[in-house]
């Protein structure tokens, strides 16, 4: 069994920066992809970025692209999310899960999921 789990969220003034972590316990996550998702309040789950079960590949949503970049540590069994310039729309839950296909921004791709942590982003 594979358990996730995220940390790093907070409140930041806009233009600022976090990083979010996302630990597994359990089996290893080499063999698998990885993305990140958020939810904001009253709204559907998002796709964030995604990166390839050796890191050497990711994809980001328009919307966080040059800002976030997604990395991982496969020794460590550990995936990052780091998020520079921080806007109030960023503000949202951010989960991190593992993907079943390979890289994709399908949600229903994903069979592992964190329980997400807040980041608040003021202007």
């Amino acid at each position: 069994q594979v358990q996730l789990v995220e940390s790093g969220g907070g409140l930041v003034q806009a233009g600022g920066s976090l990083r979010l972590s996302c630990a597994a316990s359990g089996r290893t996550l080499s063999s698998h992809a990885m993305g990140w998702f958020r939810q904001a309040p009253g709204k559907e789950r998002e796709f964030v970025a995604a990166i390839s079960w050796s890191g050497s590949t990711s994809y980001y949503a328009d919307s966080v692209k040059g800002r976030f970049t997604i990395s991982r540590d496969n020794a460590r069994n550990t995936v990052y999310l780091q998020m520079n310039s921080l806007k109030p729309e960023d503000t949202a839950v951010y989960y991190c899960a593992r993907s079943l296909v390979g890289l994709t921004t399908r949600v229903n791709a994903y069979d592992y999921w964190g329980q997400g942590t807040q980041v608040t982003v003021s202007s």
